[in-house]
């Protein structure tokens, strides 16, 4: 069911609203208290697009015990305001996630239902922290939560219990989707209430490409708000305007934090590919922790190892879940499904982001198929990290 229209005139005048009272609580609220222990608190935002393992990620997060973690938060700000575009609704999601890391859940009264529960949080059963006290009690605090036991039990725990969760981590991570460059967050990057940490995660155009075509009907609506369609809602995209628009913004990402980043960002960014993930789980995972101050535990190591070394590549159903699966053929599943001239055609389209995020093209089905040709390129020790420039 489709959310009532807005004009674009009602969407800006929401947005100024909005801003100008968030710009009141940041004025007139008292600060964030700080986490257990007394030491400062750490944000972790995973920046990437649909379809590029960014779920998975964000389960590496949420499954930490010293991590609280909410998934694609701003997903309420898309479908409140569907009628604007990714470019006018930037303000609104950089302002719900600064409120969010802050532990302000107040901020959702503007696009949530005045009476509401937990399971009022997009995917809130994506959260361990959420099903664990003191939000609720499905899980003590340090084991593996589980989605279906989750919704079961807590799905009716006051929200409130949020905010109160929140403030009991040491880390609050939050995985979005909907930033398309890293210039709208610098005031976040330089902002004294927070300790932020960026993880851009990319993956192989291709293998996007063939993702998004398995779940597209799902994409519609955040399609048409990329695409800047005025509320229209857009399937189908033969001409490949959404890989370009994706395509576009992790080169404008990858380069503004690499090329001449801002003083600000030193230490701050780390490009992650969802195929080294695949390929070393656990020594890429162990330096995404250590990036963003935490440690893999053995129980984590267990579980990563398991939901790493499954047996498939993951049923359509389980297009959103966090399952086992065979993580290194889940990366190369392309190269058995998507026609040479589609991926000759996203290669084209996405040239840029292919060679810079490292991905070698293909120009004939042998070479497509030839899975000892290697289409990951390697990298340098001080590829895509932060470096000085004179």
């Amino acid at each position: 069911m489709r959310l009532p229209r807005f004009s674009s005139r009602t969407v800006t005048v929401l947005l100024l609203a909005q801003t100008t009272c968030l710009l009141l609580l940041v004025v007139f609220r008292p600060g964030p208290s700080s986490p257990a222990g007394g030491k400062e608190r750490v944000h972790v935002l995973v920046l990437s697009s649909w379809r590029s393992g960014s779920s998975f990620v964000g389960q590496l997060f949420s499954q930490h015990p010293n991590v609280f973690y909410l998934m694609e938060p701003a997903w309420h700000v898309w479908t409140t305001l569907s009628q604007g575009s990714a470019a006018t609704l930037h303000m609104a999601v950089r302002d719900l996630i600064r409120s969010v890391f802050l532990c302000d859940m107040d901020v959702f009264d503007a696009y949530m239902p005045q009476s509401r529960n937990l399971s009022a949080f997009f995917k809130w059963e994506t959260s361990r922290a959420l099903c664990s006290p003191p939000a609720c009690s499905a899980f003590p605090r340090g084991a593996i939560s589980k989605e279906n036991i989750c919704k079961t039990r807590c799905m009716r725990q006051p929200f409130s219990l949020a905010r109160e969760a929140c403030g009991s981590y040491s880390h609050v991570a939050l995985k979005e989707v909907r930033f398309f460059n890293l210039q709208v967050l610098y005031p976040l990057l330089s902002d004294p209430a927070l300790n932020l940490r960026i993880v851009h995660l990319v993956r192989d155009p291709r293998a996007v490409l063939r993702s998004r075509e398995a779940v597209s009907p799902l994409l519609a609506r955040d399609n048409g708000i990329v695409l800047g369609t005025n509320g229209r809602w857009v399937e189908a995209d033969p001409h490949l305007r959404l890989m370009r628009e994706v395509c576009r913004s992790h080169v404008r990402i990858a380069e503004a934090a690499t090329l001449k980043p801002p003083p600000f960002l030193r230490g701050r960014y780390r490009l992650v590919r969802f195929e080294d993930l695949a390929r070393e789980p656990l020594a890429e995972i162990s330096a995404l922790y250590a990036f963003a101050g935490l440690t893999l535990t053995p129980q984590l190591k267990t579980w990563i190892h398991n939901i790493t070394h499954g047996l498939g590549i993951g049923k359509p159903i389980e297009a959103f879940q966090t399952s086992s699966r065979n993580m290194r053929n889940v990366s190369q599943a392309w190269r058995h499904t998507l026609p040479l001239t589609k991926i000759l055609r996203v290669q084209e389209v996405c040239a840029d982001a292919l060679q810079l995020l490292g991905y070698r093209p293909v120009y004939s089905e042998d070479q497509q198929r030839n899975l000892t040709l290697d289409l990951v390129l390697p990298r340098s020790p001080d590829h895509f990290s932060w470096a000085s420039h004179d």
